[in-house]
C-alpha cells in the first residue's frame, strides 16, 4: 500500500465509522438501550428486560467476532485485549470506578454521548469532566499512579488472555476452533436467556440488542479487516489505519472522549490525527440528535440544583479515571471486549456491575433516610 492508497483507505475507514456510529446513536437513542438502566431495573425493580437486551446484542457480538476469527480475518490478539498481561487490580479498581460513576452521572459514557445529543447539558458536564480526568488518567498527573502503581500488579499468562485461547491450550484444540466452542457456549447461553424475556417485550427491544450487536461486529470488520494493511508505506509493518492504539478496535467512548478533547484544544500542534473513536463520538452524538428531532423528543435539560451538579461531576470524574484505568467503558470493555472473550474485559464487566450495584444501593437507602 502506498500513501496514496493510505491516504485513501483513512478517509474511507473514518467515513464508514461515522456513518455506522450514526446509526448506532440512532438506535441507542430510539430503543433506550442503556448498561446503567438494565443494571437499575435489575437491581431496584427486579426487571431484567433491559439486561436481556443487553445480553442478547452481547451474544450477537460475540458469534460475529467468531465468525471471523474462524474465517481468518482477525484475530484478537491483534487488539488491546491481546496482552499477556493480566492487568487484574487495574480492571478491578477502574471497573469499579467506572460503575460507580456512571450511576451518579446517570448513565455511562455512550448513554451521556445520546443524551446530550437529544439536549441534556447536564450530560455535557458529565463529558467534560469525565474527558479531563481521562486525559490526566492516560498521560497527565494521575497516569503516573496508574503506570507506576496499579499496572505493577498483574498476573502473566502469555497465549491465554481470551477464553479460546485457554481453552485450545487446555483441549489441544486449534484456537479458531476453540475460540468457536467458547463463542457458541457463552453466547448461546446469553442468547437463550435473553430471548426468554425479549419474546414478552416490545420488538423494538429485540431489534435494538440485534442492531448493537452487529454495529460492534461491523466496526471490527472496519477495522480489523477493511483498514488493515501488511506493510506500512514509511515502517513497512503491519497496520491497522486510524486506530488509537495501533491495533484493530471496534467501539470504545472513555478514552476517545478525552482525546478528542486533547484533539480540539490542540490540533494545531500537528501531532494530533483523527482516529476511530473519535468519529465513534461524534456520530454517536449526530446519530442520536437526529433521532430526537425527527421523534420530537428533543429537550434541552440542565441542572435541578447544586447536589445534582455535585453528584454528575463526581461521577464523570470516576469514569474518567476509571475507563482509562480499566481500559475500557461498558462499550470499550463490555461490549467489544467481551466479544472478543477476554477474560480481563469479563473481570472489568464484573467490576463495573458490582460498582454500579453498590452505588444503586446507598442512593436507595440515602433516599429512604431523606423521607
Amino acid at each position: 500500500m502506498d500513501a496514496a492508497q493510505l491516504a485513501l483507505t483513512t478517509a474511507q475507514v473514518l467515513l464508514c465509522t461515522l456513518a455506522l456510529s450514526i446509526a448506532l446513536g440512532a438506535v441507542l437513542q430510539a430503543t433506550h438501550f442503556c448498561t446503567m438502566g438494565a443494571i437499575s431495573d435489575m437491581v431496584l425493580m427486579r426487571d431484567p428486560i433491559r439486561l436481556q437486551q443487553w445480553a442478547l446484542a452481547a451474544a450477537v457480538a460475540m458469534w460475529g467476532f467468531a465468525a471471523m476469527q474462524w474465517a481468518g480475518w482477525v484475530d484478537p490478539r491483534e487488539s488491546i485485549y491481546g496482552a499477556d498481561k493480566l492487568l487484574w487490580l487495574s480492571s478491578l479498581l477502574g471497573g469499579t470506578f467506572f460503575g460507580s460513576g456512571m450511576v451518579l452521572a446517570s448513565g455511562c459514557t455512550s448513554k451521556s454521548l445520546v443524551r446530550l445529543g437529544a439536549g441534556n447539558l447536564k450530560a455535557l458536564v458529565v463529558l467534560l469532566v469525565m474527558g479531563v480526568f481521562g486525559l490526566a488518567t492516560l498521560k497527565g498527573f494521575l497516569a503516573v499512579w496508574r503506570v507506576k502503581g496499579l499496572e505493577t500488579v498483574y498476573g502473566y499468562a502469555p497465549e491465554q488472555a481470551f477464553v479460546g485461547s485457554w481453552l485450545a491450550l487446555q483441549t489441544g484444540l486449534s484456537t479458531p476452533v476453540a475460540s468457536t466452542m467458547a463463542a457458541l457456549g457463552v453466547g448461546g447461553a446469553l442468547l437463550v436467556w435473553a430471548l426468554r424475556g425479549l419474546a414478552k417485550a416490545p420488538v423494538s427491544m429485540t431489534w435494538g440488542g440485534l442492531a448493537v450487536g452487529g454495529a460492534v461486529v461491523a466496526l471490527w470488520w472496519i477495522s480489523g479487516v477493511w483498514g488493515h494493511g501488511s506493510e506500512h508505506p514509511e515502517t513497512l509493518e503491519a497496520f491497522y489505519v486510524a486506530t488509537g492504539s495501533g491495533r484493530m478496535e471496534s467501539f470504545s467512548f472513555t478514552s476517545p472522549v478525552a482525546m478528542a478533547l486533547d484533539a480540539f484544544m490542540y490540533f494545531s500542534d500537528g501531532t494530533k490525527k483523527i482516529t476511530i473513536g473519535m468519529v465513534s463520538v461524534l456520530g454517536v452524538m449526530v446519530g442520536a440528535c437526529v433521532r430526537a428531532l425527527l421523534s420530537g423528543t428533543f429537550r434541552w435539560e440542565g441542572f435541578v440544583n447544586r447536589s445534582d451538579l455535585v453528584r454528575h461531576v463526581i461521577g464523570g470524574a470516576l469514569m474518567g479515571v476509571g475507563g482509562v484505568t480499566a481500559m475500557g467503558c461498558t462499550f470499550g470493555q463490555g461490549m467489544s471486549g467481551l466479544s472478543t472473550l477476554s477474560w480481563m474485559s469479563m473481570l472489568t464487566l464484573v467490576s463495573i456491575g458490582l460498582g454500579a450495584g453498590l452505588t444503586l444501593i446507598w442512593q436507595l437507602r440515602q433516599m429512604e433516610r431523606s423521607l
